[in-house]
């Protein structure tokens, strides 16, 4: 008899606040991905299986915080979750970080199939510490992460994602260094929280979160998106990715931001209307150049008059580094 893969439960790495819980994850058959894989065929194999998912669709889910808190959702057709409610105040389950630490388990007694494995996956949320001064919204594609969004037809990107391990794929120069400076701040003790915030798909998301970890940036919310469907999007509306920065900004209002992306694709087009939809929001704008002239041609023309907050195209990290100096966000 054919056997079926486990189950599992990836909880993203969330936000929320004191008194407000937002949790997303996705429950799916667990295909026993080596993030570390070698050799060609593996790596492609890996690949496949990453967006050729099963999902575990309309499956009901228990998340326990603390010892006698819980919370309860479903899954929808693609096997998503998210819980967004209100609550009494949890900061005493946060750590000196500001993460609070979660389980999440499949309800047994509602599910159609046998789990095959220990039902209880962990997951994180991060209420930002007091201490914070500022937060950071971060891109990843070609901002602390190479992929080579810029080059023909992409092909760069394609061979990144399908033919390189997470553990292979090396940060650009200066990135890890950077954002640990942000997130300690100008007392060294702030704790600043890092949010990533990426155009590419949650079927990356574990690949994304690898890389991270790996590469010692600081711990921090990992937000993508769903593909999209074709003809889904209106016109008019706003790429997902700002939509998931202006919620940030819509859940920490007393908090500014600094926003860090590259010229590669649409960030900088993102960044100058969010700035100026929210002018006392936004500390600065950091954006990574790329090798590509009509395009940096394009982007410093656009931000050539522009003097509402400070904006940096960034040649090289050491220029960065000098610049949140001087403005007090780092030591």
């Amino acid at each position: 008899m054919f056997k079926r893969d486990p189950l599992q439960i990836i909880a993203f790495h969330t936000y929320g606040t004191t008194k407000r819980i937002y949790l997303r994850g996705r429950a799916l058959e667990d295909e026993n991905i080596n993030l570390e894989q070698k050799g060609a065929l593996k790596l492609f194999i890996n690949a496949w299986k990453r967006f050729e998912t099963d999902e575990v669709k309309q499956a009901q889910l228990r998340v326990k915080l603390g010892e006698d808190r819980f919370f309860y959702t479903q899954t929808d057709h693609n096997g998503y979750f998210i819980i967004d409610e209100t609550v009494e105040d949890i900061k005493y389950y946060a750590n000196t970080e500001g993460w609070v630490k979660l389980e999440f388990s499949y309800q047994l007694e509602k599910l159609s199939r046998i789990i095959q494995s220990d039902n209880r996956f962990p997951g994180e949320m991060l209420i930002p510490s007091e201490h914070a001064s500022f937060g950071v919204i971060s891109d990843i594609d070609d901002t602390i992460l190479h992929t080579g969004i810029v080059s023909v037809l992409k092909w760069r990107v394609l061979f990144n994602t399908l033919l390189t391990s997470a553990g292979k794929r090396i940060p650009l120069e200066g990135a890890p260094e950077f954002y640990h400076l942000l997130h300690r701040g100008k007392t060294g003790q702030e704790a600043n929280p890092i949010f990533y915030v990426s155009h590419s798909p949650w079927n990356l998301y574990r690949y994304l979160e690898f890389f991270l970890t790996k590469n010692n940036f600081p711990k921090g919310p990992i937000i993508l998106r769903s593909f999209p469907k074709p003809f889904s999007t209106r016109k008019g509306e706003k790429p997902q990715k700002q939509k998931e920065i202006i919620n940030i900004l819509n859940t920490y209002t007393s908090l500014k931001f600094i926003l860090i992306g590259d010229i590669g694709e649409h960030d900088p087009y993102i960044y100058l209307e969010i700035a100026e939809a929210y002018p006392n929001r936004i500390h600065a704008i950091y954006l990574r150049s790329v090798n590509h002239k009509r395009k940096m041609a394009r982007i410093k023309a656009l931000f050539e008059n522009y003097k509402t907050i400070p904006v940096l195209l960034i040649e090289h990290p050491d220029e960065a580094v000098k610049h949140a100096k001087k403005y007090g966000f780092i030591r």
